[in-house]
């Protein structure tokens, strides 16, 4: 796989090694894959990628299910 280079500043980069960080990636896979979704956006494959992230989460409504009006402040 061919490399780039690429000039960030400071805070950027810090920036983007901490939020690499807390979703378990490389900066380096992060940018890759900013940039495979931007260029190719026509493709389903954020689709794809929600799901993965919602799967990721492992929230548990323990069965419990919602109406649209449960949404709302009463």
């Amino acid at each position: 796989m061919p490399n780039i280079t690429i000039s960030l500043n400071e805070d950027l980069l810090k920036s983007g090694r901490r939020y690499a960080e807390k979703h378990q990636t490389s900066l380096n896979a992060l940018i890759r894959r900013l940039l495979d979704q931007t260029v190719n956006m026509e493709t389903d494959a954020w689709l794809e990628e929600c799901f993965s992230l919602m799967d990721r989460a492992g929230g548990d409504s323990q069965g419990r299910q919602w109406k649209r009006e449960d949404l709302y402040d009463e």
